[in-house]
């Protein structure tokens, strides 16, 4: 599993908009990964921001 798969299963599981550091607290991974795969995740539309600071996946 890749580490942006990572990140996404936990979004899901997790039900309600998570911030970066909550993530990587549930996931395992290191902050600076976390921060990375959001980036490019914002850009290509995997993520959306229903709340300030705060992500879930856009096909949720």
């Amino acid at each position: 599993m890749t580490d942006k798969e990572k990140i996404l299963q936990v979004m899901k599981e997790a039900g309600t908009p998570l911030n970066a550091g909550k993530v990587a607290e549930l996931s395992g991974l290191d902050r600076k990964i976390v921060d990375k795969e959001f980036a490019a995740m914002k850009k290509t539309g995997e993520i959306v921001s229903p709340v300030r600071c705060k992500w879930e996946p856009a096909d949720k």
